[in-house]
C-alpha cells in the first residue's frame, strides 16, 4: 500500500483508501527517522533539531491525517510544532523561522478534495523528494510497524505564526502600497482552499489594497477545481476582474503555493511571461546575478535574462530540481510554467503570498497598465503543455528522436529539439504513462507547423 502514496516529489493519493490514518502514522515515523538523523548529521544538537513543523489545509480529512502523523513523528522521538491549518509556504517560513528539523504539511495541492497527502521538508525547509531524501522515507515507512514501536514520546505544542508570517512578507511590499499612497484593485480566487484563509491574515487592512474575495469560505471541499492550469478554472476570477475593472487578479491554488496572474482585461498570464517581467524589472533595478526558469519557459525568458546582464539557468521541471538550482546559482527569482515562483528572500522556496506581492510591486511601480507590460514579452507563441497518453513511452520518445535527430537537442528533462523557427520538448510524466508537449514558434504557422509534425508520430492529445 506505501508504494501507491509515494509520489515523485510528495505522498499524495486518495483518502481513505489508499491513503489513510495507519499510512500516516508510517510516514511521521519515517520522516522523523529521516530529519532527525540529517539534522544530526549537520552537526546540530540544540533542542530545536529535534523539532519538526506541522501544518495542514482546509480538507474534511486532515485533522485526522494530521493527528496520526504527529503521533508518529512523537512516537519516533522528535517533539511536534503545530502551527495549524496554513498554507504551504507558511511551513517553509515556520521551519526558518524556528531553526526547526523540517516541516511536513498535510496537503494534496491542487488536487480534488477527496484526495490528500503530505509535503516533506527539510533542515531550511529544503524539499525532501526523489534523490533528495523521499526514497529513504519510503523505505522507513515500509518498515514502520505501530505495534512493535516503543513510543519515545516526543512533545507536542501549538504555535501561532500568523502575525510573525505577515511581518516577514509585508517586509517586501511596496511601502507605497502598505501606507495607501498607491491603491490597487486586486481580485483574488481561492476556490474555497488555503488561499481563503492566507489572504485575509496577510493582505487584509493594507491601505492600498482592495481585495475582491472569491472563494473565501472554506468547507472542506472546492467551489472548483483548484488547478490553475486548467484554464477554464479561471473563468470566474476573469470575470470578476472586467466586472469590477481591476488592476489585476489572481487565482491560488488548494495550498496556495502557487499563484496565477490576470491582467487588467482578464486575460490569464503565462507564468512564463510573468515571469520574464519579474526578471526584466529586477534587472532593471540592479544589473546581474543568476536567474532560474524551467525548460519548458518560453525563448524569451532567457532573452531578458541575457540582455539585461543577468545569468541564465535553465532546471529540469519539479520543485525540488527548481529549488536546488536556486540554491546552487544563489538566484535572486526561480519561476515555473505551473504556477511555482521562487524567491531568495523567502528562504529559496516556492510561495503564493510572496508572488502576490511581486505581482503587486510591479503594478504599482509601472507607469503603463499590466496587460501593456506584458504585451513586450509576447515574441513568440506556444500550444502550452499538451499531454499524449502512450502505451511505450520510450518507444515513443524513439520515434521522436527518429524523425528530429538532425535538430540541435539538450536531454536536460526528455528531450528538447530546435527546429529553427519552432523548439519544443517532450519529457514523460513521473506518475502516468503520459509524454507532454511544449511546442513554440516564431508565429502561429511554425509552431502548428512542428505540432502536426508531432502529432503524426504521438496521435491525439488527451485532456
Amino acid at each position: 500500500m506505501i508504494g501507491k502514496v509515494f509520489k515523485a516529489y510528495d505522498v499524495r493519493a486518495v483518502y481513505p483508501k489508499p491513503l489513510n490514518e495507519k499510512i500516516a502514522w508510517q510516514v511521521g515515523h519515517a520522516s522523523a527517522a529521516y530529519l532527525l538523523q540529517e539534522a544530526g548529521a549537520s552537526g546540530r544538537l540544540d533542542p530545536m533539531a529535534r523539532s519538526i513543523v506541522v501544518g495542514r489545509d482546509m480538507r474534511k480529512s486532515s485533522p485526522d491525517l494530521r493527528d496520526a502523523l504527529v503521533q508518529g513523528i512523537r512516537d519516533a522521538g522528535a517533539r511536534v510544532i503545530d502551527v495549524g491549518m496554513v498554507d504551504t509556504a507558511f511551513v517553509y517560513f515556520a521551519i526558518n523561522h524556528l531553526d526547526a528539523a523540517g516541516g511536513v504539511q498535510v496537503t494534496a495541492s491542487h488536487n480534488p478534495a477527496k484526495y490528500n497527502g503530505f509535503k516533506i521538508s527539510g533542515l531550511n525547509a529544503r524539499p525532501v523528494g526523489t534523490g533528495s531524501g523521499l526514497d529513504e522515507v519510503k523505505r522507513l515507512a515500509a518498515i514502520a510497524d505501530r505495534q512493535r514501536v516503543k513510543p519515545e514520546g516526543g512533545g507536542l505544542e501549538s504555535r501561532d505564526l500568523w502575525a510573525a508570517y505577515r511581518a516577514f512578507l509585508l517586509k517586501s511590499l511596496d511601502p507605497k502600497i502598505v501606507s495607501g499612497e498607491r491603491r490597487l484593485r486586486v481580485v483574488v480566487d481561492a476556490a474555497s482552499g488555503m488561499g481563503g484563509v492566507m489572504v485575509p491574515k496577510v493582505f487584509g487592512e493594507i491601505a492600498g489594497l482592495e481585495i475582491i474575495p472569491l472563494g473565501f469560505k472554506t468547507t472542506g471541499d472546492f467551489t472548483h477545481e483548484p488547478n490553475p492550469l486548467i484554464d477554464s478554472n479561471l473563468d470566474l476570477a476573469r470575470a470578476a476582474v472586467r466586472e469590477h475593472q481591476a488592476d489585476f487578479g489572481v487565482y491560488f491554488d488548494g495550498d496556495a503555493d502557487r499563484c496565477m496572474m490576470i491582467d487588467d482585461t482578464g486575460r490569464s498570464i503565462g507564468c512564463d511571461l510573468l515571469f520574464a517581467w519579474m526578471v526584466d524589472t529586477a534587472l532593471r533595478a540592479k544589473r546581474g546575478g543568476a536567474f532560474v526558469y524551467d525548460l519548458r519557459s518560453s525563448r524569451v525568458v532567457r532573452e531578458v535574462i541575457k540582455a539585461r546582464g543577468g545569468t541564465p539557468v535553465e532546471s529540469r521541471v519539479g520543485h525540488v530540481f527548481m529549488k536546488s538550482a536556486l540554491r546552487d546559482h544563489q538566484a535572486l527569482l526561480g519561476g515555473e510554467l505551473s504556477g511555482h515562483f521562487y524567491f531568495r528572500d523567502h528562504f529559496g522556496t516556492d510561495s503564493g503570498p510572496r508572488t502576490l506581492i511581486e505581482i503587486c510591486n510591479l503594478v504599482a511601480s509601472a507607469t503603463k497598465k499590466p496587460s501593456e507590460c506584458l504585451a513586450a514579452f509576447e515574441r513568440y507563441v506556444s500550444t502550452g503543455e499538451v499531454n499524449f497518453k502512450v502505451e511505450d513511452v520510450d518507444e515513443a520518445l524513439a520515434a521522436i528522436d527518429a524523425i528530429f535527430s538532425d535538430s540541435e537537442t539538450t536531454r536536460l528533462d526528455g528531450v528538447s529539439y530546435d527546429l529553427g523557427e519552432a523548439w519544443f520538448n517532450v519529457r514523460s510524466s513521473n506518475t502516468e504513462p503520459l509524454l507532454r508537449l511544449n511546442v513554440e514558434g516564431v508565429d502561429a504557422a511554425a509552431r502548428d507547423a512542428a505540432f502536426d509534425r508531432i502529432k503524426e508520430i504521438l496521435g491525439k492529445p488527451v485532456g
